[in-house]
């Protein structure tokens, strides 16, 4: 019976570790594969594959890059995507290095970030991300598509705190559309505020996903690791062009103290019999 990766569907976990993988030119890659399929219960590890794989797969396209002034929204494709949750960051972190060994010699390791939950679910400014997210089964209609697979849009956005510091409360609440002390949604937001670009049902289709976002800090940046999922990548290509104002010429006001560094593609190969089911890459 196929399904999909349980994470996915799962709720944000406490602590999170995000590997990326380039693939290794020339090399084998169906038995490291076939090692990352045992070893990624697609739970506590959820995996991704990219375009930078080199190999065709149904619904896979490259990243969306957009220039529009000073609105940038890069594009860095990889092979291979990991996605360790838990709780415990040492677990988390031996983890990743069984991974690490089981890849080697067919993809090289390219970056790692580590997340985590802050409060009940907020982001680093202290609004609560993912309130808009479908429920129970509108979420698996949302992020999985009928195979069991699931398309996965990652972005690694840095926050200007300096900036946002200096903005006013009210002018905060109406970049997001939502009040921070109760989170209610601003009857009267500007067009640009964040949830008004986002509003899943305003678009046609409606482009609904299923967020499972999660706050990212090193020794000197902060931010947000933006991670949804959807049947396809439709849902999150339609509000990407109307975040950077490709339809109206209105950008999303968070650009105004954040900005993504990243941005990939990834597909979810579903589960098989507890096992990642690689058929789609002709592995059986």
């Amino acid at each position: 019976m196929t399904n999909p990766q349980r994470g996915i569907l799962a709720r944000v976990p406490v602590a999170a570790r995000h590997l990326f993988f380039d693939r290794v030119a020339g090399a084998d890659l169906a038995p490291a594969l076939r090692a990352l399929a045992a070893l990624a219960d697609g739970e506590a590890s959820v995996v991704g594959l990219g375009a930078a794989l080199g190999r065709e797969i149904p619904g896979l396209r490259p990243f969306p890059e957009y220039r529009r002034g000073e609105v940038v929204v890069p594009a860095t494709p990889f092979a291979l995507w990991c996605w360790l949750r838990g709780r415990d960051r040492g677990e988390l972190w031996h983890r990743a290095r069984r991974l690490e060994r089981a890849l080697a010699g067919a993809f090289r390791f390219a970056q790692a970030i580590d997340t985590f939950k802050h409060g009940s679910g907020r982001d680093l400014t202290g609004y609560e991300d993912g309130t808009e997210n479908p429920k129970a089964a509108a979420a698996r209609r949302a992020a999985i598509a009928p195979d069991g697979s699931s398309c996965a849009a990652i972005q690694q956005w840095v926050h200007d705190f300096a900036r946002f510091d200096a903005m006013a409360p009210k002018a905060r609440d109406d970049a997001i559309g939502r009040r921070l002390r109760d989170n209610k949604e601003l009857a009267h937001a500007p067009a640009s505020a964040h949830v008004k670009r986002t509003a899943q049902e305003s678009f046609r289709p409606p482009a609904f996903l299923l967020r499972r976002s999660m706050p990212w800090a090193d020794e000197r940046r902060a931010g947000l690791m933006f991670v949804a999922f959807g049947k396809s990548f439709d849902a999150f290509e339609a509000q990407l062009r109307r975040m950077t104002g490709a339809e109206d010429g209105i950008a999303d006001a968070l650009f105004g103290f954040t900005r993504p560094v990243t941005g990939s593609y990834f597909w979810c190969p579903p589960m098989k019999n507890g096992r990642l089911d690689l058929r789609a890459l002709g592995l059986g």
